[in-house]
């Protein structure tokens, strides 16, 4: 029983989460962000634990890709080898700093998409997670027993570089 009540706090959490962001920010002007956020709202009601959901990951991730794409599209235009381009060099600045948040592969492709400006850095794509952050912080905090996020805010994700991509796993 006490599973059910935590599943059910965990979901009333991402509602709120999601819902205040939602709220705050104002979807239709960036309805492509949503995919985005919602996918963010998984990995910090959902997968708490997971090294790709703490601070070090989302932030980097997000605000790294977002970076890339605004400046992709701003330099390049919209084509499609930009949007190619932008999510590569977000795989590659989250592998290498160790920031892997897989929702944060979409930013890059929206900021292209919407030929997004510098001040999206902060509104859509800072405040938006800040919210789910700070939500996702406090909700956890309020209901008993609950994992109690952040778990841990600089924890690299993946561990190496190299994770996941060799079959034996070993750091080359």
């Amino acid at each position: 029983m006490k599973n059910v009540y935590r599943m059910a706090w965990s979901l009333a959490g991402a509602a709120t989460a999601l819902g205040l962001a939602l709220w705050l920010v104002f979807p239709p002007a960036s309805p492509f962000l949503l995919a985005s956020i919602g996918g963010t709202t998984v990995f910090l009601f959902g997968l708490t634990r997971a090294p790709a959901a703490q601070p070090r990951a989302l932030f980097g991730g997000h605000l790294g890709g977002a970076a890339i794409g605004i400046f992709c599209t701003q330099t390049f235009g919209n084509s499609l080898w930009v949007y190619v381009l932008s999510c590569v060099m977000t795989l590659t600045l989250m592998l290498v700093t160790k920031t892997m948040h897989p929702p944060a592969g979409a930013t890059p492709l929206i900021m292209v998409q919407t030929h997004a400006s510098w001040h999206a850095m902060w509104q859509p794509v800072g405040l938006s997670i800040l919210i789910l952050v700070a939500v996702a912080a406090i909700w956890t905090r309020l209901g008993p027993k609950m994992v109690r996020y952040p778990v841990k805010w600089l924890d690299r994700s993946p561990p190496t570089i190299w994770w996941g991509n060799w079959e034996d796993g070993e750091d080359v």
